[in-house]
């Protein structure tokens, strides 16, 4: 009965821990401690359609258990991804979900083109950048622009179309649903809180950007609260995000819905964190001879 095999959107996954794009590269550096091959998956850098270099520094603040930050999407550009990089993470054996942001719908289908030729196995979507063309809303904030964004990735791919959803917004659940009627696969969450950071010395605000994501450990009560409510407002498959740094929290995040989960911020204060929480599962899994998918879903409330 002892199973860490997860089976989502087709592809089978050797375990259900995912690494959090932004937080892990390509995989290079973390595979100079460790064969990333261990890992369920990898979600890759916010992809652009051409090279960005982010915000300007400071684009990091600490802050009580978790940090904010603005880097702005900083990546090489699709093209010096799949040229420099792609080959080299597949061979690793790990599954490769591509996560893509885009300044306008254009942006986003093009990339989304672009992807769809190659061996990446799934694409996720970073719907919190802001909409040149609407007067700078984010994507993912109302249901509509949701529902339409999904869409237009759905109609030019075959590949799984995963939206990362913004806690950000009135109601999580009206965009989980904006998902499903658009056409999308599954649904990641939480993308990080809007969040600032103040230095009381220099009565300056210690980004450059003023404001940016809040994400580490202080998250995790609000993602798993809105896990749970998507997987009871929603049928799509979610992939769990926010705070994750051991393996019981993984089973918490699946017990309120979640069938995989990606580990972020805690990759940065140990570049073991996440091979840690696998080895931990795998542990637990053969001492208890569980199948870890049982536990999607099986919260108890009275």
């Amino acid at each position: 009965m002892s199973n860490l095999k997860v089976n989502f959107l087709g592809k089978t996954f050797s375990n259900p821990v995912l690494t959090a794009s932004g937080t892990f590269g390509f995989g290079r550096e973390f595979n100079e401690f460790y064969d990333i091959g261990v890992l369920g998956g990898v979600c890759t850098k916010g992809l652009t359609i051409k090279k960005r270099l982010g915000n300007k520094s400071p684009r990091i603040a600490e802050t009580s258990s978790g940090i904010i930050n603005s880097v702005g999407l900083q990546n090489p550009g699709v093209e010096a991804f799949i040229k420099n990089d792609l080959d080299w993470l597949k061979s690793t054996g790990t599954c490769v979900v591509a996560n893509i942001a885009g300044s306008t719908l254009e942006d986003y289908i093009a990339i989304t083109e672009r992807l769809d030729s190659t061996s990446v196995d799934m694409l996720e979507v970073n719907i919190s950048c802001p909409n040149v063309k609407e007067g700078g809303m984010a994507f993912g904030v109302e249901p509509k622009n949701v529902e339409n964004v999904t869409r237009a990735i759905r109609e030019h791919t075959s590949k799984p179309v995963i939206m990362k959803l913004s806690p950000n917004v009135a109601n999580i659940v009206d965009n989980a649903k904006a998902v499903e009627f658009g056409g999308g696969d599954a649904v990641s969450l939480i993308n990080t809180l809007g969040g600032m950071a103040v230095n009381w010395k220099t009565r300056r605000p210690i980004l450059n950007n003023v404001f940016g994501g809040l994400s580490g450990e202080c998250v995790k009560p609000v993602a798993l609260k809105m896990v749970w409510q998507v997987h009871n407002g929603c049928s799509l498959p979610i992939i769990g995000i926010g705070g994750i740094t051991k393996y019981t929290d993984v089973l918490e995040f699946m017990l309120c819905g979640a069938s995989l989960v990606e580990v972020g911020t805690a990759n940065f204060t140990d570049p073991y964190a996440s091979y840690n929480i696998v080895k931990d599962l795998e542990k637990f899994v053969a001492e208890n001879d569980v199948d870890i998918n049982d536990y999607v879903g099986k919260l108890i409330v009275d």
